[in-house]
């Protein structure tokens, strides 16, 4: 057999190459944490190759996503299907799996994308809580597994560490464990130009279990890990390794980070190594070692699977993990608000949506980020996720946004829950590089935004958000919603939890009167956008307004058809879903023809930026190109011209000038 540190070479060979094949890569990072690596796979990760989905495997999460080679070269190496050796060979090439930085939807056995330094952890924690949660319903026989991270020097300084380790810690996360990549290295160089902190008295007092070990030998990291296994709470292993590690003229330097070592340098660190296969070429010994270690939990996977089909909760378990979700609730509360129409902000009605759709799909994990009385997102009666009930559904993350978010991708990644998380609108920008990924990755989360405009009032500008709806519509693969009524909102959450990636719910602070007031046959927010009203007279308008505003904008059609000019009123819940729709629908909804015969008008509380693409060129919009104001909302919706009078005017003048 041969030695770990053999078996760790060949992850610094291939990486060396890969890196240097591409002219372009970090080859440090694998080279330096190739035994750390070699002890996790050969003594500890439950895996299965011939099964990258395996239920109960462990996670293995890579959040220093720059050092990608190593993940790859773990995959390869351990017997999965992809990457193959040619595929390695065109690292950060087009027709290659191999990116830049791991993505989850390009390889099986990449648990989560990762690259912006710490979302790695932070999305494991959720990871962590979800096998946690799952093991509570259905016990170690079905659930019983691990978190593994390894996050470098950059994954501890970035804030959302803080967030996600003081969430891990309060939670008691024993099951995750976090491989620290002690280098003291950034890419300026030394740590000491930034940092002074103990990183680990840190995560100490945040309630972490904290170790030591020489992160250059497999066999002293395994100890740290084992000894890891035995806390009752989230572990950091501090593994002090030497970046670049064999290559005798950079290894210790940030000349190892971010850039190829050279063919001299790979020369010279293949002999200092005792390597002399040649580039991208596995010795047969290493090779066989290597596939021996991904088949060293095949029996524990047959043993699990024996349990599972005893289990008498196996079915409900498929389901769970499979999203087969009750989804008859939509059409039975739709009927009952449309029975019984009130005026409400759609947070109020989100919170009643919430309630029925929390008795009947069993798999929702809510939170907020301390804005649970404002969100509405804790309803049907759920109660607390915490330390002492991991069986609870609802979590209250703290003043935690991006770690909220961030753990929320990894609860999707972990599957068998479907996670949903609130806050104020306008700190979606805190939220933000995790909605991003999540939306990157297809996560099924949803995100839970109240007091989307000025309309939230009192609070002022720094609360009242205006160009966030613009921003967010910009992300491709998250799905924006702003309902205007309580059946939009149903209805917008119903196709949220239809769909196969990220959602965000834009919801009022504010009562709004009901709009939809007949049944539909369809979920007609789910087109997107559909005419709530259509034009008595000769059409010379349609309005287009989302949320809050669309009852507005029925108030100025009404207002327009007293003085004879014919206008529809349509309603946009969401501009994505709308696009989506064909060429008929959309030449339906908004007919392309002159302005001068018919104007297309927008209505919506923020920056008009982007509403010219359905208003056309010459069409009029309404809207906020400033921030707001501090004082009552109603108050503010005259100060800047949300009302009928002085929205009727500008079309009348706009009429008459064309």
């Amino acid at each position: 057999m041969p030695t770990k540190r053999r078996l760790a070479n060949a992850i610094r060979a291939l990486s060396m190459d890969a890196v240097q094949a591409a002219n372009s890569g970090h080859p440090g990072m694998p080279m330096g944490m190739a035994d750390a690596a070699v002890a996790l796979y050969a003594d500890h990760l439950k895996h299965d190759p011939s099964d990258p989905h395996w239920p109960d495997r462990d996670r293995f999460v890579l959040s220093a996503g720059h050092g990608s080679m190593l993940a790859y070269s773990l995959l390869h190496l351990s017997g999965y299907a992809h990457p193959t050796m040619q595929e390695i060979k065109d690292f950060r090439q087009l027709k290659s799996p191999c990116a830049g930085h791991p993505e989850n939807f390009l390889l099986a056995g990449v648990e989560t994308t990762t690259g912006p330094l710490g979302q790695g952890l932070a999305t494991a924690v959720g990871m962590a809580i979800a096998e946690r949660h799952l093991n509570a319903i259905y016990g170690d026989e079905l659930v019983d597994h691990h978190t593994y991270v390894i996050a470098g020097d950059g994954c501890l300084m970035e804030g959302i560490n803080h967030e996600a380790a003081g969430l891990a810690g309060h939670l008691q996360l024993g099951r995750l464990i976090v491989l620290w990549d002690d280098n003291e290295i950034t890419i300026d160089g030394s740590t000491d130009l930034s940092r002074t902190e103990d990183v680990l008295g840190r995560h100490e007092a945040m309630g972490w279990s904290t170790h030591e070990c020489d992160g250059m030998s497999a066999d002293a990291v395994s100890r740290a890990i084992a000894e890891a296994k035995k806390v009752n709470k989230p572990s950091i292993i501090r593994c002090k390794t030497t970046i670049g590690y064999g290559a005798p003229t950079k290894q210790g330097t940030a000349a190892t980070h971010g850039a190829p070592l050279g063919e001299d340098e790979i020369a010279k660190a293949r002999e200092e190594l005792g390597w002399d296969a040649e580039p991208f070429v596995i010795p047969d010994d290493v090779r066989e070692a290597w596939t021996a270690i991904g088949q060293r939990a095949q029996a524990e996977k047959q043993a699990w699977e024996e349990r599972l089909a005893a289990s008498d909760k196996a079915q409900a378990f498929k389901d769970q993990l499979d999203g087969k979700w009750d989804r008859r609730w939509q059409g039975q509360l739709i009927e009952k608000l449309i029975a019984n129409p009130e005026k409400m902000a759609t947070r109020k009605a989100s919170e009643i949506v919430l309630a029925a759709i929390n008795e009947a799909i069993p798999a929702t994990i809510g939170g907020s980020a301390d804005l649970t009385g404002s969100n509405n997102t804790k309803a049907g009666g759920i109660g607390p996720l915490d330390a002492k009930n991991y069986g609870g559904r609802y979590i209250y993350y703290g003043i935690r946004e991006f770690g909220m978010a961030a753990a929320m991708n990894g609860m999707a990644l972990h599957g068998g829950v479907l996670p949903y998380g609130g806050t104020f609108l306008v700190f979606a920008d805190y939220s933000r590089p995790a909605i991003r990924l999540g939306a990157l990755m297809g996560a099924k989360v949803v995100h839970v935004m109240t007091h989307d405009s000025i309309g939230l009032g009192e609070d002022g500008p720094t609360h009242q958000p205006v160009e966030h709806l613009q921003s967010l519509r910009a992300m491709p693969g998250l799905t924006v919603y702003r309902p205007c009524d309580a059946v939009e909102t149903a209805e917008a959450w119903g196709d949220a939890l239809a769909g196969d990636g990220p959602a965000l719910l834009a919801l009022s602070r504010q009562g709004l009167p009901q709009m939809r007031l007949e049944k539909s046959e369809h979920n007609l927010t789910a087109k997107g956008a559909y005419r709530i009203k259509s034009a008595k007279k000769d059409r010379r308008v349609i309005l287009i307004a989302t949320g809050s505003e669309v009852h507005l904008a029925a108030e100025v059609a009404e207002r327009l058809e007293n003085d004879g000019v014919g206008a529809d009123v349509v309603s946009m819940p969401s501009w994505e879903k709308f696009r989506a729709q064909d060429a008929a629908y959309q030449a339906d909804i908004l007919p392309e023809v002159d302005p001068s015969e018919i104007l297309r008008v927008s209505i919506e509380a923020g920056t008009t930026f982007g509403w010219s693409d359905m208003t056309m060129k010459n069409g009029l919009n309404i809207g906020i190109d400033s921030f707001g104001a501090s004082a009552p909302a109603p108050d503010l919706f005259e100060k800047f011209g949300f009302t009928p009078e002085a929205i009727q005017s500008k079309i009348m003048e706009r009429l008459n000038n064309d």
